[in-house]
């Protein structure tokens, strides 16, 4: 049965949706404006370091082709395992290599250009450096002429580990310039923090990891996504959905606005003495002018004798964000409460474990309503 309260779509402006979206999911336009700068850059200096120290007149070529693919992958799809440092220099070397090999022993074109392609998965597969260039980087060893065989077992360095080398380094200068993440680390998985036996409070509702791993085995398919950033967009997918169900409860709905706080002259044993008298976890520290510099908290404050010497960066959040996305904070073991601020960095109020669970508390009759209605 429909629900009447669902907007009618345009079927229309639904294929318009289809035709435009982005093929890769959460690509946008500025992202794919920042890869096709990178590879511009990146390949026009490649091709610029190679011709200076081969000089113009080299009949080794100063770029191979299967770089332009990797490049795709470099500055489109930076946080894929395929575009990762060791799969461009160790993928794309092994598999000139493995085309070297197969067009040595084999002086048939059309069985050396499919036994260098199946030799270069295997390789690079087992050498945990899979890249798709790769199998070009293979035809290019079995195809190239006389310039690939010329050079024989050095081709594999020279051009193609060079360039590979060179492409990556300007890689990692381009994306720490846009301040991306590259060569990309997937998130940890949670962990206890209290060093018990028990899974970290995050992961005890909802699906566990070898949840994820009986997924990818039924679904029998390779997924061009790394395990841990799985598992991570997973959880923000649970956040996400929680969000929307509960979104009209905001931060300054249930926030605390009497703030218990300390300034940033004041001495440890001063902001001991508040936490204890309040019996509060978190003390805000605010500078002069009231803005946030951090918090303090006991543990850190135990043996401390200058307070400026233990402020810890602050979890933070705006008064008109959703109470309930505050969750990923206060469970992650670490954080106790969470500091709401306005656009200046100024402390408007705080938000501890416990506000928030008395929140949800309260959201729960309601959304047992709307399911018995």
């Amino acid at each position: 049965m429909s629900n009447p309260s669902s907007p009618k779509v345009d079927p229309r402006h639904r294929f318009r949706l289809r035709l435009f979206s982005p093929i890769l999911a959460g690509a946008t336009l500025r992202e794919r404006m920042l890869a096709c700068l990178g590879a511009l850059i990146a390949i026009a200096l490649t091709g610029m370091v190679c011709g200076y120290f081969f000089g113009q007149g080299s009949h080794l070529p100063l770029i191979v082709a299967p770089m332009g693919a990797s490049a795709v992958l470099l500055f489109a799809v930076p946080a894929s395992p395929l575009a990762q440092p060791w799969s461009i220099i160790g993928g794309n070397t092994i598999s000139a290599m493995m085309g070297i090999i197969a067009a040595h022993f084999i002086h048939e074109p059309i069985i050396a250009i499919g036994v260098g392609v199946s030799l270069a998965i295997g390789a690079m597969s087992f050498t945990r450096c899979l890249h798709p260039p790769g199998g070009a980087a293979a035809l290019t060893a079995v195809l190239g002429g006389p310039a690939v065989a010329s050079w024989g077992l050095l081709f594999p360095f020279v051009p193609v580990a060079l360039n590979s080398c060179i492409l990556v380094a300007l890689g990692i200068v381009f994306h720490r310039l846009g301040r991306r993440n590259y060569p990309h680390i997937a998130a940890p998985a949670p962990v206890n923090t209290h060093q018990t036996i028990d899974p970290p409070s995050a992961t005890r509702n909802g699906f566990r990891e070898e949840d994820v791993d009986a997924a990818l085995a039924k679904f029998e398919e390779t997924f061009d996504i790394d395990r841990g950033d799985l598992s991570r967009l997973l959880r923000q997918v649970e956040v996400e959905a929680a969000v929307r169900s509960h979104g009209t409860v905001r931060c300054a709905d249930i926030m605390s606005r009497d703030v218990i706080a300390v300034g940033e002259n004041a001495t440890a044993e001063e902001a001991r003495a508040l936490l204890l008298k309040h019996n509060v976890r978190t003390l805000p520290v605010k500078d002069g002018s009231g803005r946030l510099m951090g918090t303090v908290g006991l543990r850190e404050l135990m043996q401390a004798e200058q307070l400026s010497d233990h402020i810890a960066t602050a979890a933070i959040a705006s008064p008109d964000a959703p109470a309930i996305s505050l969750l990923p904070d206060l469970t992650d073991g670490r954080t106790h409460a969470v500091v709401i601020v306005d656009a200046g960095g100024h402390v408007l109020g705080l938000i501890s474990q416990t506000d928030l669970l008395s929140a949800i508390a309260h959201m729960l009759p309601e959304q047992t309503g709307r399911i018995a209605a």
